[in-house]
Protein backbone atom coordinates (compact mmCIF):
# COMPACT_ATOMS: atom_id res chain seq x y z
CA UNK A 1 0.00 0.00 0.00
CA UNK A 2 1.13 3.01 -0.55
CA UNK A 3 1.84 5.84 2.01
CA UNK A 4 -0.95 9.10 1.56
CA UNK A 5 2.19 11.54 1.21
CA UNK A 6 3.05 9.08 -1.87
CA UNK A 7 -0.59 9.39 -3.02
CA UNK A 8 -0.39 13.22 -2.63
CA UNK A 9 2.53 12.79 -5.27
CA UNK A 10 0.83 10.87 -7.68
CA UNK A 11 -2.62 12.48 -7.44
CA UNK A 12 -1.90 14.95 -10.24
CA UNK A 13 -1.19 12.07 -12.71
CA UNK A 14 -3.64 10.48 -11.62
CA UNK A 15 -6.16 12.97 -12.49
CA UNK A 16 -4.54 13.93 -16.16
CA UNK A 17 -4.25 9.81 -16.66
CA UNK A 18 -7.64 9.45 -16.21
CA UNK A 19 -9.25 12.73 -18.30
CA UNK A 20 -10.54 10.08 -21.05
CA UNK A 21 -14.03 9.09 -22.08
CA UNK A 22 -15.85 7.48 -18.96
CA UNK A 23 -18.27 4.40 -19.69
CA UNK A 24 -21.42 3.71 -17.11
CA UNK A 25 -20.65 0.47 -14.97
CA UNK A 26 -23.16 0.02 -12.10
CA UNK A 27 -25.94 2.54 -10.88
CA UNK A 28 -28.67 2.46 -8.38
CA UNK A 29 -31.44 4.76 -8.69
CA UNK A 30 -31.93 5.06 -5.10
CA UNK A 31 -30.06 4.56 -1.53
CA UNK A 32 -31.41 0.59 -0.50
CA UNK A 33 -34.06 0.82 2.43
CA UNK A 34 -32.37 1.29 5.87
CA UNK A 35 -29.71 2.75 4.88
CA UNK A 36 -29.18 6.70 5.59
CA UNK A 37 -26.68 9.00 3.99
CA UNK A 38 -24.13 10.51 6.08
CA UNK A 39 -22.50 13.09 3.55
CA UNK A 40 -19.66 12.34 1.56
CA UNK A 41 -16.52 10.80 2.28
CA UNK A 42 -13.67 11.81 3.59
CA UNK A 43 -11.17 12.84 0.43
CA UNK A 44 -8.19 10.80 2.23
CA UNK A 45 -10.05 8.04 3.69
CA UNK A 46 -8.43 4.97 2.10
CA UNK A 47 -10.40 2.36 0.30
CA UNK A 48 -8.87 -1.01 -0.41
CA UNK A 49 -10.56 -2.22 -3.75
CA UNK A 50 -11.24 -5.95 -5.51
CA UNK A 51 -11.07 -5.75 -8.74
CA UNK A 52 -12.29 -8.32 -11.39
CA UNK A 53 -10.28 -8.39 -14.05
CA UNK A 54 -12.19 -10.37 -16.91
CA UNK A 55 -11.89 -14.12 -17.25
CA UNK A 56 -10.53 -15.02 -21.01
CA UNK A 57 -12.81 -17.55 -21.66
CA UNK A 58 -15.78 -17.92 -19.24
CA UNK A 59 -18.35 -19.59 -22.44
CA UNK A 60 -15.68 -21.58 -23.06
CA UNK A 61 -15.65 -22.97 -19.25
CA UNK A 62 -19.60 -22.92 -19.14
CA UNK A 63 -19.50 -25.36 -21.77
CA UNK A 64 -17.39 -27.64 -20.18
CA UNK A 65 -19.68 -27.57 -17.00
CA UNK A 66 -22.13 -28.56 -19.78
CA UNK A 67 -21.04 -31.20 -21.25
CA UNK A 68 -19.22 -32.65 -17.78
CA UNK A 69 -22.68 -32.60 -15.93
CA UNK A 70 -24.72 -33.72 -18.29
CA UNK A 71 -25.62 -37.38 -18.72
CA UNK A 72 -25.31 -39.00 -22.26
CA UNK A 73 -22.18 -36.18 -23.20
CA UNK A 74 -19.00 -37.89 -24.23
CA UNK A 75 -17.52 -35.89 -21.08
CA UNK A 76 -19.67 -36.42 -18.30
CA UNK A 77 -18.22 -35.93 -14.95
CA UNK A 78 -14.85 -35.56 -16.65
CA UNK A 79 -13.77 -32.97 -13.80
CA UNK A 80 -10.98 -30.10 -14.82
CA UNK A 81 -8.47 -30.28 -12.63
CA UNK A 82 -6.69 -27.02 -10.88
CA UNK A 83 -4.64 -26.04 -13.91
CA UNK A 84 -7.12 -26.82 -16.50
CA UNK A 85 -9.92 -24.74 -14.37
CA UNK A 86 -7.43 -21.60 -14.47
CA UNK A 87 -6.51 -22.06 -18.10
CA UNK A 88 -10.10 -21.22 -18.79
CA UNK A 89 -10.95 -18.57 -16.02
CA UNK A 90 -7.78 -16.47 -15.73
CA UNK A 91 -7.17 -13.30 -17.62
CA UNK A 92 -5.82 -13.02 -21.27
CA UNK A 93 -2.38 -11.17 -21.38
CA UNK A 94 -3.86 -8.35 -23.21
CA UNK A 95 -6.53 -7.52 -20.35
CA UNK A 96 -3.35 -8.04 -17.75
CA UNK A 97 -1.28 -5.47 -19.77
CA UNK A 98 -4.36 -3.03 -20.17
CA UNK A 99 -5.10 -2.94 -16.20
CA UNK A 100 -1.62 -2.31 -15.77
CA UNK A 101 -0.72 0.25 -17.52
CA UNK A 102 -3.61 1.89 -16.28
CA UNK A 103 -2.29 1.38 -12.91
CA UNK A 104 1.13 2.49 -13.60
CA UNK A 105 -0.03 5.57 -14.78
CA UNK A 106 -2.02 6.16 -11.92
CA UNK A 107 0.44 5.68 -8.89
CA UNK A 108 -1.39 2.26 -8.01
CA UNK A 109 0.36 -1.12 -7.04
CA UNK A 110 -2.11 -3.85 -7.91
CA UNK A 111 -1.64 -7.11 -5.29
CA UNK A 112 -2.95 -10.48 -7.15
CA UNK A 113 -5.49 -12.08 -4.63
CA UNK A 114 -6.89 -15.28 -6.35
CA UNK A 115 -4.79 -18.42 -7.44
CA UNK A 116 -6.64 -17.95 -11.15
CA UNK A 117 -5.25 -14.32 -11.14
CA UNK A 118 -8.42 -12.59 -12.21
CA UNK A 119 -8.53 -11.00 -8.90
CA UNK A 120 -6.34 -8.12 -7.33
CA UNK A 121 -6.75 -5.61 -5.09
CA UNK A 122 -5.47 -1.77 -5.18
CA UNK A 123 -5.21 1.05 -2.31
CA UNK A 124 -6.37 4.50 -3.23
CA UNK A 125 -7.66 7.50 -1.55
CA UNK A 126 -11.47 8.89 -1.97
CA UNK A 127 -10.57 11.65 -3.85
CA UNK A 128 -8.71 9.54 -6.77
CA UNK A 129 -11.42 7.06 -6.48
CA UNK A 130 -14.11 9.59 -7.35
CA UNK A 131 -11.87 10.61 -10.43
CA UNK A 132 -10.77 7.42 -11.94
CA UNK A 133 -14.35 6.02 -11.44
CA UNK A 134 -16.46 8.85 -12.05
CA UNK A 135 -17.83 7.91 -8.45
CA UNK A 136 -18.99 9.90 -5.46
CA UNK A 137 -18.16 7.59 -2.62
CA UNK A 138 -20.43 8.69 0.73
CA UNK A 139 -20.60 7.48 4.46
CA UNK A 140 -23.91 5.41 4.53
CA UNK A 141 -25.06 3.53 8.14
CA UNK A 142 -27.55 1.11 8.65
CA UNK A 143 -29.42 -0.03 12.19
CA UNK A 144 -27.77 -3.86 11.49
CA UNK A 145 -24.19 -2.90 10.86
CA UNK A 146 -21.50 -2.11 14.09
CA UNK A 147 -20.30 1.19 12.14
CA UNK A 148 -20.49 3.33 8.85
CA UNK A 149 -19.64 2.34 5.39
CA UNK A 150 -17.97 3.85 2.33
CA UNK A 151 -20.17 3.12 -0.89
CA UNK A 152 -21.14 4.86 -4.30
CA UNK A 153 -24.25 4.79 -5.82
CA UNK A 154 -22.37 4.91 -9.44
CA UNK A 155 -19.56 3.68 -10.61
CA UNK A 156 -17.86 3.92 -14.30
CA UNK A 157 -14.44 2.63 -15.83
CA UNK A 158 -12.38 4.45 -18.08
CA UNK A 159 -12.91 3.69 -21.75
CA UNK A 160 -9.52 1.66 -21.91
CA UNK A 161 -10.78 -0.83 -19.01
CA UNK A 162 -14.21 -1.77 -20.80
CA UNK A 163 -14.33 -5.05 -21.70
CA UNK A 164 -11.16 -5.72 -19.32
CA UNK A 165 -12.62 -5.59 -15.69
CA UNK A 166 -15.51 -7.38 -14.84
CA UNK A 167 -16.36 -5.81 -10.83
CA UNK A 168 -15.06 -3.29 -8.69
CA UNK A 169 -15.71 -3.95 -4.67
CA UNK A 170 -17.06 -2.50 -2.92
CA UNK A 171 -19.12 -0.03 -4.80
CA UNK A 172 -22.69 -0.37 -5.34
CA UNK A 173 -23.07 -3.36 -3.41
CA UNK A 174 -25.13 -2.56 -0.11
CA UNK A 175 -25.35 -5.71 2.06
CA UNK A 176 -26.68 -5.21 5.49
CA UNK A 177 -28.72 -6.65 8.54
CA UNK A 178 -28.17 -10.81 9.18
CA UNK A 179 -27.17 -12.85 5.96
CA UNK A 180 -28.59 -16.05 7.56
CA UNK A 181 -32.20 -16.95 6.45
CA UNK A 182 -34.59 -14.92 8.84
CA UNK A 183 -36.09 -18.41 9.82
CA UNK A 184 -38.77 -18.93 12.77
CA UNK A 185 -37.73 -18.33 16.27
CA UNK A 186 -35.65 -21.12 18.34
CA UNK A 187 -37.01 -23.04 21.05
CA UNK A 188 -35.37 -25.08 23.75
CA UNK A 189 -37.43 -28.46 24.59
CA UNK A 190 -37.10 -30.99 27.61
CA UNK A 191 -34.95 -34.15 25.88
CA UNK A 192 -37.99 -36.85 27.64
CA UNK A 193 -40.41 -35.01 25.50
CA UNK A 194 -42.05 -37.75 23.39
CA UNK A 195 -41.89 -36.43 20.21
CA UNK A 196 -42.94 -37.76 16.55
CA UNK A 197 -40.74 -37.37 12.99
CA UNK A 198 -43.68 -35.80 11.66
CA UNK A 199 -43.58 -32.17 11.79
CA UNK A 200 -47.42 -31.28 10.72
CA UNK A 201 -48.17 -32.18 14.40
CA UNK A 202 -47.28 -30.38 17.65
CA UNK A 203 -44.81 -33.22 18.98
CA UNK A 204 -43.46 -33.34 15.51
CA UNK A 205 -39.13 -32.98 15.62
CA UNK A 206 -37.02 -33.76 12.93
CA UNK A 207 -33.52 -35.45 14.16
CA UNK A 208 -30.70 -37.44 12.11
CA UNK A 209 -33.00 -40.95 12.43
CA UNK A 210 -36.00 -38.86 11.13
CA UNK A 211 -34.00 -38.12 8.11
CA UNK A 212 -32.55 -41.38 7.15
CA UNK A 213 -35.91 -43.03 7.90
CA UNK A 214 -38.11 -40.98 5.69
CA UNK A 215 -35.42 -40.72 2.70
CA UNK A 216 -33.67 -44.25 3.20
CA UNK A 217 -30.41 -42.47 3.91
CA UNK A 218 -27.71 -45.34 5.26
CA UNK A 219 -25.68 -45.42 8.74
CA UNK A 220 -22.95 -47.70 7.57
CA UNK A 221 -19.93 -45.51 7.60
CA UNK A 222 -18.17 -43.73 4.51
CA UNK A 223 -14.65 -45.25 3.64
CA UNK A 224 -13.33 -42.81 1.16
CA UNK A 225 -10.92 -40.31 3.07
CA UNK A 226 -10.93 -37.90 -0.15
CA UNK A 227 -14.14 -37.27 0.42
CA UNK A 228 -14.71 -34.32 1.94
CA UNK A 229 -17.77 -31.60 2.89
CA UNK A 230 -16.93 -28.18 3.86
CA UNK A 231 -19.47 -25.87 5.54
CA UNK A 232 -19.03 -22.04 5.25
CA UNK A 233 -19.35 -19.55 8.10
CA UNK A 234 -19.83 -15.86 7.67
CA UNK A 235 -21.09 -13.33 9.98
CA UNK A 236 -18.94 -14.52 13.55
CA UNK A 237 -20.53 -18.04 13.68
CA UNK A 238 -18.48 -20.60 15.89
CA UNK A 239 -19.19 -24.42 15.96
CA UNK A 240 -19.04 -26.18 18.91
CA UNK A 241 -17.32 -29.29 19.51
CA UNK A 242 -18.78 -29.95 22.96
CA UNK A 243 -22.31 -29.46 21.38
CA UNK A 244 -21.38 -31.58 18.77
CA UNK A 245 -20.05 -34.27 21.28
CA UNK A 246 -23.76 -33.81 22.99
CA UNK A 247 -25.26 -34.03 19.80
CA UNK A 248 -23.89 -37.30 18.78
CA UNK A 249 -24.34 -38.77 22.49
CA UNK A 250 -28.36 -37.86 22.31
CA UNK A 251 -28.66 -38.27 18.53
CA UNK A 252 -26.10 -40.76 16.85
CA UNK A 253 -24.78 -42.54 19.48
CA UNK A 254 -23.18 -45.24 16.92
CA UNK A 255 -20.59 -42.07 15.65
CA UNK A 256 -17.91 -41.65 18.82
CA UNK A 257 -18.80 -38.49 20.33
CA UNK A 258 -15.09 -37.24 19.68
CA UNK A 259 -16.15 -37.02 16.12
CA UNK A 260 -14.94 -33.76 15.22
CA UNK A 261 -14.58 -31.05 12.33
CA UNK A 262 -11.66 -29.88 11.18
CA UNK A 263 -11.35 -25.95 11.45
CA UNK A 264 -10.10 -23.91 8.13
CA UNK A 265 -9.74 -20.29 8.53
CA UNK A 266 -9.78 -17.95 5.84
CA UNK A 267 -9.55 -13.98 6.41
CA UNK A 268 -9.09 -14.40 10.07
CA UNK A 269 -12.01 -16.13 10.68
CA UNK A 270 -12.22 -17.58 14.33
CA UNK A 271 -13.77 -20.83 15.95
CA UNK A 272 -13.61 -20.34 19.75
CA UNK A 273 -15.39 -22.47 21.80
CA UNK A 274 -17.54 -21.77 24.73
CA UNK A 275 -20.91 -22.37 25.90
CA UNK A 276 -21.64 -18.53 25.38
CA UNK A 277 -20.04 -18.70 22.04
CA UNK A 278 -22.29 -21.04 20.03
CA UNK A 279 -23.69 -20.27 16.94
CA UNK A 280 -26.88 -21.46 16.07
CA UNK A 281 -26.48 -21.79 12.60
CA UNK A 282 -22.74 -23.27 12.71
CA UNK A 283 -23.75 -25.31 15.47
CA UNK A 284 -26.87 -26.61 13.29
CA UNK A 285 -24.79 -26.99 10.03
CA UNK A 286 -21.54 -29.17 11.29
CA UNK A 287 -24.03 -31.24 13.49
CA UNK A 288 -26.59 -32.40 10.18
CA UNK A 289 -23.40 -32.73 8.01
CA UNK A 290 -21.97 -34.58 10.34
CA UNK A 291 -25.05 -36.43 11.86
CA UNK A 292 -26.38 -37.36 8.50
CA UNK A 293 -22.89 -38.14 6.42
CA UNK A 294 -21.87 -40.39 8.60
CA UNK A 295 -18.00 -40.83 8.58
CA UNK A 296 -17.50 -38.11 5.82
CA UNK A 297 -14.62 -35.84 7.28
CA UNK A 298 -16.25 -32.52 7.57
CA UNK A 299 -14.27 -28.89 7.02
CA UNK A 300 -15.62 -26.06 9.16
CA UNK A 301 -14.33 -22.87 6.89
CA UNK A 302 -14.71 -19.69 9.39
CA UNK A 303 -14.40 -16.93 7.50
CA UNK A 304 -13.54 -13.14 9.00
CA UNK A 305 -15.25 -9.95 8.20
CA UNK A 306 -18.32 -7.56 9.07
CA UNK A 307 -21.73 -8.32 7.08
CA UNK A 308 -21.05 -5.45 4.64
CA UNK A 309 -18.51 -7.25 3.32
CA UNK A 310 -20.80 -10.38 2.55
CA UNK A 311 -20.15 -10.16 -1.22
CA UNK A 312 -16.47 -9.72 -1.05
CA UNK A 313 -16.28 -12.63 1.76
CA UNK A 314 -17.82 -15.01 -1.06
CA UNK A 315 -15.70 -13.86 -3.68
CA UNK A 316 -12.53 -14.94 -1.64
CA UNK A 317 -13.91 -18.60 -0.69
CA UNK A 318 -14.13 -19.00 -4.58
CA UNK A 319 -10.91 -17.57 -4.98
CA UNK A 320 -9.42 -19.40 -2.17
CA UNK A 321 -10.59 -22.93 -3.64
CA UNK A 322 -9.53 -22.05 -6.62
CA UNK A 323 -6.30 -22.60 -5.21
CA UNK A 324 -6.33 -25.91 -3.32
CA UNK A 325 -5.64 -29.01 -5.39
CA UNK A 326 -7.27 -31.14 -3.66
CA UNK A 327 -11.10 -29.86 -2.84
CA UNK A 328 -13.54 -30.62 -1.04
CA UNK A 329 -16.09 -32.75 -2.86
CA UNK A 330 -19.41 -30.79 -1.50
CA UNK A 331 -19.68 -27.55 -0.31
CA UNK A 332 -22.60 -25.97 1.65
CA UNK A 333 -24.12 -22.64 2.76
CA UNK A 334 -26.43 -21.39 4.49
CA UNK A 335 -26.32 -17.43 3.89
CA UNK A 336 -27.75 -14.82 1.33
CA UNK A 337 -29.13 -11.92 0.67
CA UNK A 338 -31.75 -10.32 -1.68
CA UNK A 339 -30.03 -10.78 -5.50
CA UNK A 340 -30.58 -6.81 -5.78
CA UNK A 341 -28.14 -5.81 -2.67
CA UNK A 342 -25.23 -7.05 -4.82
CA UNK A 343 -25.96 -5.58 -8.51
CA UNK A 344 -25.82 -7.78 -11.57
CA UNK A 345 -21.62 -7.54 -12.73
CA UNK A 346 -20.90 -8.40 -8.96
CA UNK A 347 -23.40 -11.43 -8.66
CA UNK A 348 -22.47 -12.94 -11.99
CA UNK A 349 -18.34 -12.80 -11.04
CA UNK A 350 -19.59 -14.45 -7.51
CA UNK A 351 -21.69 -17.13 -10.21
CA UNK A 352 -19.03 -17.66 -12.67
CA UNK A 353 -16.56 -18.67 -9.26
CA UNK A 354 -19.02 -21.06 -8.35
CA UNK A 355 -19.66 -22.13 -12.56
CA UNK A 356 -15.44 -22.87 -11.88
CA UNK A 357 -15.71 -25.15 -8.54
CA UNK A 358 -18.47 -26.84 -10.07
CA UNK A 359 -16.45 -28.06 -13.27
CA UNK A 360 -13.79 -29.11 -10.89
CA UNK A 361 -16.12 -31.78 -9.59
CA UNK A 362 -17.81 -29.58 -6.17
CA UNK A 363 -21.24 -29.54 -5.62
CA UNK A 364 -22.02 -26.25 -4.48
CA UNK A 365 -25.28 -26.28 -2.38
CA UNK A 366 -27.07 -23.07 -1.07
CA UNK A 367 -30.26 -22.78 1.01
CA UNK A 368 -33.12 -20.83 -0.74
CA UNK A 369 -33.74 -18.54 1.91
CA UNK A 370 -36.38 -18.02 4.14
CA UNK A 371 -38.14 -15.49 3.35
CA UNK A 372 -40.56 -17.08 0.82
CA UNK A 373 -40.88 -15.24 -2.41
CA UNK A 374 -39.90 -11.21 -0.71
CA UNK A 375 -36.40 -12.59 -0.35
CA UNK A 376 -34.58 -11.84 2.59
CA UNK A 377 -36.92 -9.12 4.08
CA UNK A 378 -36.69 -8.13 8.02
CA UNK A 379 -38.49 -5.09 9.68
CA UNK A 380 -36.80 -2.44 7.28
CA UNK A 381 -38.30 -4.20 4.74
CA UNK A 382 -42.54 -3.07 3.90
CA UNK A 383 -44.64 -5.42 1.45
CA UNK A 384 -46.10 -2.67 -0.09
CA UNK A 385 -46.20 -4.33 -3.55
CA UNK A 386 -46.32 -8.04 -5.17
CA UNK A 387 -42.48 -8.02 -6.70
CA UNK A 388 -40.80 -11.15 -5.53
CA UNK A 389 -37.47 -10.74 -4.52
CA UNK A 390 -35.33 -13.35 -5.41
CA UNK A 391 -31.92 -14.19 -2.93
CA UNK A 392 -28.65 -14.88 -3.80
CA UNK A 393 -26.48 -17.08 -4.09
CA UNK A 394 -29.05 -19.61 -4.51
CA UNK A 395 -30.24 -17.80 -7.91
CA UNK A 396 -26.92 -18.64 -9.57
CA UNK A 397 -27.69 -21.50 -11.86
CA UNK A 398 -24.47 -22.84 -11.21
CA UNK A 399 -25.54 -24.16 -7.43
CA UNK A 400 -27.89 -26.43 -6.62
CA UNK A 401 -30.72 -24.61 -4.33
CA UNK A 402 -32.44 -26.19 -1.53
CA UNK A 403 -35.91 -25.43 -0.35
CA UNK A 404 -37.69 -26.85 2.60
CA UNK A 405 -40.72 -28.86 3.64
CA UNK A 406 -42.35 -29.96 6.51
CA UNK A 407 -44.74 -33.06 7.81
CA UNK A 408 -44.84 -37.00 6.11
CA UNK A 409 -46.50 -39.08 3.72
CA UNK A 410 -46.93 -36.72 2.17
CA UNK A 411 -44.17 -33.80 2.34
CA UNK A 412 -45.50 -30.31 1.82
CA UNK A 413 -43.28 -27.06 1.17
CA UNK A 414 -43.22 -25.44 3.87
CA UNK A 415 -44.47 -21.55 4.17
CA UNK A 416 -40.94 -19.88 4.41
CA UNK A 417 -39.14 -21.40 1.89
CA UNK A 418 -37.49 -18.87 -0.48
CA UNK A 419 -38.10 -19.53 -3.79
CA UNK A 420 -38.80 -17.78 -7.17
CA UNK A 421 -37.14 -16.99 -10.85
CA UNK A 422 -33.57 -14.65 -10.85
CA UNK A 423 -33.46 -10.78 -12.03
CA UNK A 424 -29.99 -11.20 -13.30
CA UNK A 425 -29.50 -14.69 -14.63
CA UNK A 426 -31.74 -16.33 -17.29
CA UNK A 427 -33.41 -19.89 -17.09
CA UNK A 428 -30.87 -22.36 -16.70
CA UNK A 429 -30.03 -24.42 -19.93
CA UNK A 430 -31.10 -28.28 -17.79
CA UNK A 431 -34.41 -26.50 -16.87
CA UNK A 432 -36.02 -24.87 -19.54
CA UNK A 433 -38.32 -27.14 -19.79
CA UNK A 434 -39.20 -27.89 -16.73
CA UNK A 435 -39.74 -24.21 -15.76
CA UNK A 436 -41.96 -23.36 -18.83
CA UNK A 437 -44.11 -26.34 -18.07
CA UNK A 438 -44.65 -24.77 -14.78
CA UNK A 439 -45.65 -21.52 -15.94
CA UNK A 440 -47.87 -22.53 -17.99
CA UNK A 441 -49.95 -23.79 -14.64
CA UNK A 442 -49.85 -20.11 -13.68
CA UNK A 443 -53.65 -18.53 -13.78
CA UNK A 444 -53.57 -15.56 -16.28
CA UNK A 445 -54.23 -13.38 -13.49
CA UNK A 446 -51.65 -14.20 -11.02
CA UNK A 447 -50.88 -11.05 -9.52
CA UNK A 448 -46.95 -11.43 -8.64
CA UNK A 449 -44.20 -9.46 -10.71
CA UNK A 450 -41.23 -11.14 -10.99
CA UNK A 451 -39.05 -12.55 -14.17
CA UNK A 452 -40.61 -15.64 -16.20
CA UNK A 453 -37.60 -15.66 -18.18
CA UNK A 454 -35.09 -15.90 -14.85
CA UNK A 455 -33.43 -18.79 -13.15
CA UNK A 456 -35.88 -20.64 -11.45
CA UNK A 457 -34.76 -22.14 -7.96
CA UNK A 458 -34.80 -23.97 -5.43
CA UNK A 459 -33.91 -27.06 -7.37
CA UNK A 460 -34.70 -29.54 -4.62
CA UNK A 461 -36.01 -29.76 -1.25
CA UNK A 462 -35.63 -31.31 1.55
CA UNK A 463 -37.51 -31.52 5.72
CA UNK A 464 -36.84 -27.53 7.35
CA UNK A 465 -39.10 -27.73 10.22
CA UNK A 466 -37.88 -27.97 13.99
CA UNK A 467 -34.52 -29.46 13.85
CA UNK A 468 -33.38 -30.73 16.72
CA UNK A 469 -29.44 -29.17 17.97
CA UNK A 470 -27.42 -28.67 20.79
CA UNK A 471 -26.33 -24.92 21.41
CA UNK A 472 -24.37 -23.88 24.92
CA UNK A 473 -25.63 -27.48 25.99
CA UNK A 474 -28.88 -27.01 25.72
CA UNK A 475 -31.10 -28.93 23.02
CA UNK A 476 -33.41 -26.67 20.70
CA UNK A 477 -35.29 -26.76 17.60
CA UNK A 478 -33.80 -24.57 14.86
CA UNK A 479 -35.86 -24.55 11.42
CA UNK A 480 -35.45 -22.88 8.27
CA UNK A 481 -34.04 -23.75 4.92
CA UNK A 482 -30.58 -23.63 6.12
CA UNK A 483 -31.43 -26.77 7.87
CA UNK A 484 -32.18 -28.19 4.58
CA UNK A 485 -29.10 -27.26 2.37
CA UNK A 486 -26.60 -28.99 4.90
CA UNK A 487 -28.53 -32.34 5.64
CA UNK A 488 -28.65 -32.60 1.56
CA UNK A 489 -25.18 -31.61 1.64
CA UNK A 490 -24.79 -34.89 3.85
CA UNK A 491 -26.53 -37.09 1.46
CA UNK A 492 -24.56 -36.16 -1.76
CA UNK A 493 -21.44 -36.38 0.40
CA UNK A 494 -23.37 -40.26 0.76
CA UNK A 495 -23.74 -40.62 -2.95
CA UNK A 496 -20.04 -39.62 -4.08
CA UNK A 497 -18.57 -42.21 -1.33
CA UNK A 498 -20.37 -44.98 -2.72
CA UNK A 499 -19.05 -43.35 -6.23
CA UNK A 500 -15.60 -43.21 -5.08
CA UNK A 501 -15.39 -46.63 -3.91
CA UNK A 502 -16.84 -48.16 -7.07
CA UNK A 503 -13.92 -46.42 -9.10
CA UNK A 504 -16.34 -43.53 -10.01
CA UNK A 505 -16.13 -39.96 -10.20
CA UNK A 506 -17.94 -37.67 -7.88
CA UNK A 507 -21.43 -36.25 -8.32
CA UNK A 508 -19.72 -32.66 -9.30
CA UNK A 509 -22.09 -29.89 -10.85
CA UNK A 510 -25.74 -32.36 -9.98
CA UNK A 511 -28.63 -30.35 -11.41
CA UNK A 512 -28.72 -31.22 -15.16
CA UNK A 513 -28.53 -35.29 -13.78
CA UNK A 514 -31.62 -34.71 -11.35
CA UNK A 515 -33.58 -33.00 -13.82
CA UNK A 516 -32.75 -35.42 -16.29
CA UNK A 517 -33.25 -38.35 -14.47
CA UNK A 518 -36.40 -37.15 -12.07
CA UNK A 519 -38.01 -35.80 -15.38
CA UNK A 520 -37.95 -40.21 -16.45
CA UNK A 521 -38.76 -41.36 -12.99
CA UNK A 522 -39.71 -38.83 -10.68
CA UNK A 523 -42.05 -40.48 -8.59
CA UNK A 524 -38.90 -42.83 -7.05
CA UNK A 525 -35.94 -40.82 -7.50
CA UNK A 526 -37.10 -37.42 -6.00
CA UNK A 527 -40.63 -37.01 -3.97
CA UNK A 528 -42.73 -34.86 -6.36
CA UNK A 529 -44.26 -32.62 -3.80
CA UNK A 530 -47.77 -31.11 -4.80
CA UNK A 531 -48.78 -29.58 -1.53
CA UNK A 532 -47.98 -25.88 0.13
CA UNK A 533 -48.70 -23.84 2.31
CA UNK A 534 -49.49 -19.91 1.18
CA UNK A 535 -46.48 -18.98 -0.41
CA UNK A 536 -47.62 -16.95 -3.64
CA UNK A 537 -46.33 -20.04 -5.77
CA UNK A 538 -48.19 -23.17 -5.64
CA UNK A 539 -46.29 -26.46 -5.49
CA UNK A 540 -46.71 -28.84 -8.73
CA UNK A 541 -45.86 -32.27 -9.96
CA UNK A 542 -42.84 -31.86 -11.98
CA UNK A 543 -40.46 -28.90 -10.70
CA UNK A 544 -41.86 -25.72 -8.91
CA UNK A 545 -40.13 -22.80 -7.50
CA UNK A 546 -41.11 -24.09 -4.15
CA UNK A 547 -39.56 -27.46 -3.76
CA UNK A 548 -37.55 -27.78 -6.80
CA UNK A 549 -37.72 -31.05 -7.93
CA UNK A 550 -39.07 -32.64 -4.64
CA UNK A 551 -36.99 -34.34 -2.22
CA UNK A 552 -35.01 -37.38 -2.28
CA UNK A 553 -34.99 -40.98 -2.30
CA UNK A 554 -31.62 -41.88 -1.21
CA UNK A 555 -31.12 -45.42 -2.88
CA UNK A 556 -33.26 -44.09 -6.41
CA UNK A 557 -30.46 -41.15 -6.55
CA UNK A 558 -27.51 -44.19 -5.53
CA UNK A 559 -28.87 -46.27 -8.93
CA UNK A 560 -29.27 -42.95 -11.12
CA UNK A 561 -25.78 -41.86 -9.89
CA UNK A 562 -24.07 -45.54 -10.67
CA UNK A 563 -26.28 -45.91 -13.93
CA UNK A 564 -25.04 -42.75 -15.22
Amino acid sequence: MLSFCKLLAVLPVALAASAGPMVLHERRAAVPVGFVRQGAAPANEILTLHVALTSNNVAGLKERLRSASTPGSAAFRQWLSMDEVKAFAQPSPETVSAFNTFASANGLKPTVISANGDWVTISLPVAQANTLFAAEFEVFTHPSLPGPITRTLSVSLPAELVGHVEVLDPTTAFVAGDVRPPGPASSTIARDAAASCDTSVATGVITPACLQELYGIPTSPATEDANVIMVTAYEQEFAQTADLAQFLTLLRPDIPPNTTFEVVSLNEGLDPQGQFLAGLEANLDTQYTIGIATGVPVQFLTVGGTTDLFPTNLLNTTAFLDGVPNPPTVLTTSYGRDESDFGASLATKICNGYMALGARGITVLFSSGDGGVRGNHDELSICSNNTFLPVFPASCPFVTAVGSTFGSAPETAVNFTGGGFSNVFPTAFYQTAQVAGFLETLPADFPGIYNESGRGYPDVALQGWNFEIVAGNETTLESGTSASSPSFAGIIALLNDRLLAAGKPVLGFVNPLLIRRARRRLRTLLRGITRALSVAFDAAAGWDPLTGLGTPVFAELLAAAMAA
